[in-house]
């Protein structure tokens, strides 16, 4: 008999599971990245350019279909000369 899968409390430390240190950057919310790249007055894809990445993974960030790293949203605040 196959036991049912159950929540393993040892998966907390995994990454992407655990709560957020004090200081560490957090994803940002589809509506920040758009008000950030119409601030900047680009287009996606000259935002997409900025940092490297392709139309469609920009499209899902601002969709809130993907989640942006962390570090990407801020290479482009930094690129944009924008503030978090």
């Amino acid at each position: 008999m196959i036991a049912a899968l159950e929540y393993d409390p040892g998966m907390a430390n995994h990454p992407n599971r655990s709560k957020k240190a004090a200081g560490q950057a957090a994803n940002p919310t589809p509506e920040q990245i758009r008000a950030a790249r119409s601030a900047a007055g680009l287009t996606q894809e000259q935002a997409r350019e900025l940092i490297y990445a392709s139309l469609r993974a920009w499209e899902q960030w601002e969709a809130g279909d993907a989640r942006m790293h962390p570090g990407l949203w801020e290479l482009f605040l930094i690129k944009t000369g924008a503030k978090a």
